[in-house]
């Protein structure tokens, strides 16, 4: 029997790929409108957080990643057959391991810490990519087990030392807060992937009895940002001082905000570091809690979105890396937020697509165009909303 060529499946390789217009058809164009809404928001707020057109550069360089992450993202999203990601995600994860390590033996130092790579005009962080190589790598690994196959303890070693090596790598440089970001979407894997919840009770208790043992292991200054949350008061022109400020500039938005670049926090330089990891704080300000909701609920359709597109993977593996991809995106949400807010101890992880910077920016794009991916090859046939 003859198909036209927009609906029979393309044989490359011997996989199956979907043909070009069935791709476009199925492109959940939601995913696309939310994330622009919320990139076109940050641009908003960017532009107060760094004081209007004396600085508008700042918006301009964010506005140049966001188009190249688009790109990227569509080129990951609509190119490749079903599995092509599948067959590479170890040589992902081992390249972005090898970059670590050269980051740990070679790269720049910055703000204390050697977490860059300088390539040409290009500044890279190894740390973003393994958060999705990693999710990647850990999919791989679970697809080629049984489904049906309850994971014991033999079976967490190797996906426990794909996370510990690249966490190790990170912990040097230091970056706590990645480090522990990448150890929380590694395990969100490998919960969804089949764990046992008793060992995964033992692991958790595993992990607060090494507690100890990593406070003794921590830099001075990141122990002081622990024990600065309980107390910022006390230190309130130094350690506490990025607390104290944020938590000021949202508690005084109140619920409707004191309007567009009139926060006072932000417009008059009390707030630091207000248009990268505490952006959250001069939106607070500005538009209070009504715009705080908003930009939390443009959060919750987006993984409620990646939900449904990780509920009709084709296979483990798509499954997998949907949740890993959505656990990485929620995860950063939550602890900018709880951060900015003095829930959460100062580690330094910018909220998605607000915050300024492009390693970040880049890395999610990447993350979303795999998720796109995974949409356009599920089980459904129609149309994705």
């Amino acid at each position: 029997m003859s198909l036209n060529s927009d609906e029979k499946n393309i044989r490359f390789l011997g996989e199956s790929r979907v043909g070009w217009r069935d791709r476009f058809s199925r492109f959940p164009t939601s995913l696309l409108v939310l994330l622009t809404i919320l990139s076109l928001g940050g641009f908003v707020v960017l532009y107060s957080a760094v004081g209007g057109g004396e600085n508008l550069d700042y918006v301009w360089r964010q506005g140049a990643r966001f188009g190249v992450g688009l790109v990227l993202m569509l080129v990951i999203a609509m190119s490749g057959s079903e599995k092509v990601y599948r067959r590479y995600a170890y040589l992902f994860y081992g390249i972005s391991l090898a970059l670590l390590i050269v980051v740990f033996l070679t790269g720049t130092i910055g703000m204390g810490a050697r977490r860059w790579l300088v390539i040409g005009f290009l500044n890279l962080q190894p740390s973003e990519l393994m958060k999705v190589t990693l999710v990647l790598a850990l999919a791989r690994y679970f697809h080629d087990r049984s489904i049906s196959m309850r994971l014991g303890v033999a079976d967490l070693i190797i996906p426990l030392l794909m996370i510990l090596l690249p966490t190790a790598l990170i912990v040097k440089q230091p970056d706590l807060g990645t480090s522990i970001l990448l150890s929380g979407v590694g395990m969100a894997v490998i919960v969804a992937a089949g764990l046992e919840w008793k060992i995964f009770i033992a692991v958790i208790c595993l992990v607060g009895a090494s507690l100890p043992l990593g406070w003794n292991l921590m830099h001075d200054y990141q122990r002081r940002r622990i024990l600065t949350l309980f107390s910022p008061e006390k230190d309130p022109l130094g350690a506490g001082y990025h607390i104290i400020q944020s938590k000021i500039a949202v508690g005084s938005g109140g619920i409707f905000g004191k309007g567009f670049m009139a926060g006072s926090q932000s417009q008059l330089n009390f707030l630091p570091e207000r248009h990268t990891d505490f952006i959250f704080s001069v939106l607070a300000e500005e538009w209070g809690f009504v715009g705080g909701l908003l930009l939390l609920s443009l959060y919750c359709m987006i993984v409620l979105r990646a939900l449904i597109i990780a509920s009709m993977a084709s296979d483990r593996f798509g499954l997998l890396t949907v949740v890993g991809l959505t656990a990485l995106f929620s995860f950063q949400v939550l602890v900018n937020m709880g951060m900015v807010i003095g829930l959460l101890p100062v580690v330094g992880i910018p909220l998605p697509m607000i915050s300024y910077g492009g390693s970040s920016m880049l890395t999610l794009m990447i993350a979303m165009g795999l998720m796109i991916h995974v949409s356009i090859h599920s089980k459904q046939h129609g149309r994705t909303i």
